[in-house]
């Protein structure tokens, strides 16, 4: 039996704040932007692999009321679990991130002590991404 990562989806209290940092500042490419009533998703995927898709979607977006408040509660206190990504060029890639509009530096490039490079920022909604050297 194989099993492999298919997708994630991320929580953002603004999609166009986070396409913005996914798609321009990331370098994610679109692969479907969905609108739905008033809500509003959007897929993203990486050139190193197309298979495993990113989804931005707001808190309320296919669920309850309740849910959706809970989730944006959480979101907004930034305890959301983190995104890990792995770059060729941390250094190059937290300098462009670093400089990001709506980004908050949390640590610079750093060698930490299970044995990894990397470094960590929010997202314009407050989630929590670290990037580590491939």
């Amino acid at each position: 039996m194989t099993i492999s990562l298919a997708g994630m989806h991320v929580a953002v209290d603004d999609v166009d704040a986070a396409l913005a940092f996914y798609r321009d500042t990331l370098g994610f490419t679109v692969r479907n932007d969905v609108g739905n009533g008033t809500f509003r998703w959007v897929t993203l995927v990486t050139d190193t692999q197309p298979e495993v898709n990113i989804v931005l979607s707001p808190p309320h977006a296919g669920r309850s009321q309740e849910d959706g408040d809970a989730l944006a509660a959480l979101l907004a206190k930034g305890s959301l679990g983190m995104i890990q990504l792995r770059s060729d060029d941390l250094d190059a890639t937290f300098d462009k991130i670093a400089s990001a509009v709506g980004v908050e530096v949390l640590s610079e490039p750093t060698s930490q002590p299970w044995g990894v490079r990397d470094a960590a920022v929010r997202d314009p909604a407050g989630n929590m991404v670290r990037i580590e050297q491939a």
